[in-house]
């Protein structure tokens, strides 16, 4: 039987095990500075009020994630594997697109929302910027995997999902916190630095998308060779 040094039948041992792991896929920071591209034009009231929708908007995606990710799967009958791999797949080309976006295409973009910035601004709280860009699958695929570390005895299954879930409340803090203020951490690192690091957290987003593509290959092959893949 495999030694696992967390209680993960304590909310600190389940809060200890979920949030480092979705505080790196979800980057709160980095995902500040593509917010901060995205809403340019807005006045500051109203992206205060996008980072108050989607920090709430993130909270539900990662709850309903843990707390029904995996009986979701079970229904339907989708394997962890063909989540890591569809999942990874999307961040991989999301990333990917912002890897490659030209500043033309990101100053388009900003002029074409201008206009109906009011009409819009519920449909990009959720997406994109929750979903793909905050919490997007590669994040769902981390916290249903999560989910699935639940304590097979009963007594520990309900603080594991309060530590979970205490760890999704204060990551969807940080969110808020980082989207409020990614002006002022723009305003820090300057245009330049700005675009440079911008470009440097879409380059490591594509590198976590392909690993979480990979890690999925790995377990369809495993499954392959223990005889227990079903097509």
């Amino acid at each position: 039987m495999d030694f696992n040094p967390l209680p993960l039948g304590s909310v600190i041992g389940a809060f200890l095990l979920a949030f480092p792991a979705l505080f790196s896929i979800v980057n709160p920071i980095g995902a500040a500075l593509i917010f901060n591209q995205v809403i340019a034009g807005r006045s500051r009231a109203e992206s205060h009020k996008l980072a108050h929708k989607v920090a709430i908007y993130s909270l539900i995606v990662l709850l309903a994630s843990l707390w029904l990710g995996g009986y979701v799967l079970n229904f339907f009958g989708i394997s962890l594997a063909a989540l890591r791999i569809a999942g990874g797949l999307v961040v991989a080309i999301r990333a990917w697109a912002l890897l490659m976006q030209p500043a033309a295409h990101e100053e388009r973009k900003v002029s074409a929302a201008a206009p109906a910035q009011d009409v819009e601004e519920e449909d990009i709280a959720f997406f994109p910027l929750t979903i793909p860009l905050t919490t997007g699958p590669g994040t769902i695929a981390v916290a249903v995997a999560l989910s699935s570390q639940r304590p097979s005895s009963g007594i520990g299954t309900l603080p594991f999902f309060w530590g979970m879930s205490l760890a999704a409340a204060c990551l969807a803090f940080s969110i808020w916190l980082s989207f409020r203020w990614s002006d002022r951490v723009v305003a820090l690192l300057g245009p330049g630095g700005a675009r440079v690091l911008s470009r440097l957290v879409a380059f490591l987003l594509l590198c976590v998308g392909v690993q979480i593509v990979v890690t999925g290959i790995t377990g369809v092959a495993d499954a392959i060779i223990r005889g227990t893949f079903r097509a």
